[in-house]
């Protein structure tokens, strides 16, 4: 007995030792070998999504969030279970830890370093914007928005399938994107609301991407203008594009060019929001005027979200900001949560090659 409990003890230890290797590889490789990360996402990350998202999506509920519940259960039971044996409890969260790197690095570390989105849509000529037009493109972007929002926003008043079906509808949008930009297209398992949706709330998230069970996520209490984009943005990441910037543009265009009225109008508010922000810095009185001419229905959408936000900001909020912040620039993203803000940039881009 004692002979296999010290076999079954080598055998973990060899396991931890094989998938930090692997775990180590993946992301040297994707850091050091040019073309190591593209191969990677084009060829393999659509495997593991195709197996892992299927699985996974079997289940209705959000398997990580009651596999993070379970998880603490666990290492509960096992502190008390191996109290007084370390080297056995150390062995078997070491495992755990070590299959838990191994996932992020094959299905988020390593996509990190692909080549971005961007890339997909941007014509050569226009890959600048020259500086001297980049204030009157983008207050006429702004304009374009205003518009759009007050359209989607009365058009959606009028539709009975408002917020409803929002999972289908959103790979269904993302299928759509897919067939402009080929880069998207691949199998979709239906996003998740977090069932306890207020720990995600107390971190000022929206939603989150799960490389552990290859699962998008979202915030299920927010205001629901919130969430069609949120679950674009959240899926956008199962197609390997990892950069938040570029997520929440994919997250844009899969909801302004959608063929649901509650998914349009979440793309044009948001879009408005992430350009608005960008025009009170340089044009205060113009993003004031823009704003009263929003109508009643849209300002208070934008009323409650903000409220709504507010009343859970704390310190959990400011913890989740610098974690995420640190986490990003980790990833090759010197910018930290900046990136976020650069969505205005690509926004430009595709106002000018096809919306204008």
């Amino acid at each position: 007995m004692v002979k296999n409990g010290r076999n079954r003890e080598k055998w973990y230890w060899i396991g931890i030792a094989l998938l930090l290797a692997a775990a180590i590889f993946l992301l040297a490789a994707a850091r050091k070998l040019p073309g190591f990360s593209e191969w990677y996402s084009r060829n393999v990350y659509p495997v593991v999504v195709g197996v892992m998202g299927r699985f996974f999506g079997l289940f209705p509920f959000s398997v990580v969030e009651f596999g993070l519940y379970a998880g603490i259960m666990l290492l509960l039971f096992l502190l008390w279970r191996y109290r007084k044996q370390l080297v056995r409890l150390i062995g078997r969260y070491g495992f755990l830890i070590a299959a838990l790197l191994f996932l992020y690095a094959a299905c988020c570390g390593v996509n990190y370093y692909r080549r971005p989105f961007s890339s997909y849509f941007i014509e050569e000529v226009k890959e600048t914007i020259p500086a001297e037009s980049k204030e009157e493109i983008l207050k006429e972007m702004c304009l374009w928005l205003t518009e759009k929002v007050n359209e989607a926003g009365m058009t959606l008043g009028e539709a009975e399938s408002a917020y409803k079906n929002m999972r289908e509808k959103g790979v269904a949008s993302m299928r759509s994107l897919a067939e402009r930009y080929p880069s998207l297209a691949g199998f979709y398992p239906k996003p998740k609301p977090v069932t306890v949706s207020e720990i995600l709330s107390y971190q000022q998230l929206s939603g989150v991407y799960s490389p552990f069970t290859v699962e998008a996520n979202y915030n299920a209490d927010m205001i629901p203008y919130n969430i069609p984009l949120t679950i674009c943005h959240e899926l956008s990441h199962l197609r390997g594009f990892m950069r938040e910037d570029e997520a929440n543009f994919i997250g844009y265009l899969a909801c302004v060019d959608s063929e649901y009225a509650d998914y349009r109008y979440s793309g044009y508010l948001l879009g408005w929001i992430y350009a608005g922000n960008s025009l009170a810095k340089i044009d205060y009185p113009m993003y004031e005027t823009l704003y009263r001419s929003l109508d009643e229905g849209v300002r208070e959408d934008l009323t409650a979200n903000r409220e709504f936000w507010e009343s859970y900001d704390g310190q959990a909020a400011r913890i989740q900001e610098k974690v995420n912040d640190t986490y990003l620039k980790a990833n090759g993203q010197e910018e930290g949560i900046r990136t976020y803000g650069r969505v205005t940039e690509l926004m430009l881009l595709d106002f000018i090659q096809n919306r204008r």
